[in-house]
């Protein structure tokens, strides 16, 4: 039965998509290869088009609405499995009004969930129907941020809507933790944000991984290249951090 995280932060901008792309990878690798699902509920649609995926075909947009089978829109690309994004995806709201709408993505990975190790989800930046069906569907989520006052005080946004979803539609939803992207350890301000968004975590009644993902050039190269950190250059040190990353998250879940 597959352990379903979603990766989100009600701030855009803060490497959710790589981190959802990465994280997929370093946990294949970690698990032996087993299966992964990837699902894209972003509409700019990154983690789809780095995945190699067909745009042309139906997409989660098309599960959400009900017309067609989530089983119809898995595409393999010989590294993982993904259901594509879409950029439909930001008229989700106006499109579904019915009683019961959180809960579509959740029903529709009963059918599917006993096929994959992990499902990871990568989010929209915005509170809105996909975010709450991701938040409703998973058993943890994963809070991405950069060391900066903007993407921390999404944090505490996120936070409030986190335990609405848990209160209301999935009271078995935990937080693995905030992981810091992007960050740079010479400069003395991003030090200071990191005690900002340590004592963020302490207020939600979590913690911070101890790994940092550091800025690297290399990441950006793969993401354009469409390959993950780890194919692209397996002895970079960004590698490294990726890897201690993903061995915490493992640890932290199966505890």
């Amino acid at each position: 039965m597959a352990t379903i995280v979603s990766v989100i932060n009600q701030k855009g901008g803060v490497g959710k998509s790589t981190i959802s792309f990465n994280l997929d990878a370093g946990v294949r690798k970690q698990n032996n290869n087993k299966k992964n699902l990837l699902i894209d509920l972003d509409s700019q649609c990154s983690i789809t088009m780095t995945s190699k995926a067909n745009m042309t075909l139906p997409t989660i947009y098309d599960v959400l609405r009900k017309e067609i089978t989530i089983e119809q829109v898995i595409q393999d690309t010989n590294d993982t499995n993904i259901i594509p994004g879409s950029q439909n995806l930001v008229e989700l709201d106006k499109v579904l009004s019915e009683t019961g709408k959180e809960y579509r993505l959740k029903e529709s990975l009963e059918k599917i969930k006993d096929k994959y190790e992990y499902i990871i989800i990568d989010t929209p930046p915005t509170l809105s129907v996909a975010s709450i069906n991701a938040l409703t569907a998973s058993d943890y989520i994963l809070i991405p941020t950069m060391a900066d006052t903007y993407s921390a005080a999404g944090i505490g946004q996120l936070y409030q809507t986190f335990l609405a979803v848990k209160k209301y539609c999935n009271e078995k939803i935990q937080i693995t933790g905030i992981v810091v992207n992007r960050f740079n350890p010479q400069t003395t301000l991003a030090k200071q944000m990191l005690t900002m968004v340590e004592d963020i975590a302490k207020q939600i009644d979590t913690t911070v991984f101890d790994t940092k993902l550091r800025d690297y050039t290399a990441i950006k190269e793969a993401q354009a290249s469409r390959i993950n950190i780890f194919d692209y250059s397996p002895t970079h040190n960004a590698v490294d951090d990726y890897t201690n990353f993903v061995n915490e998250f493992l640890k932290k879940i199966n505890k």
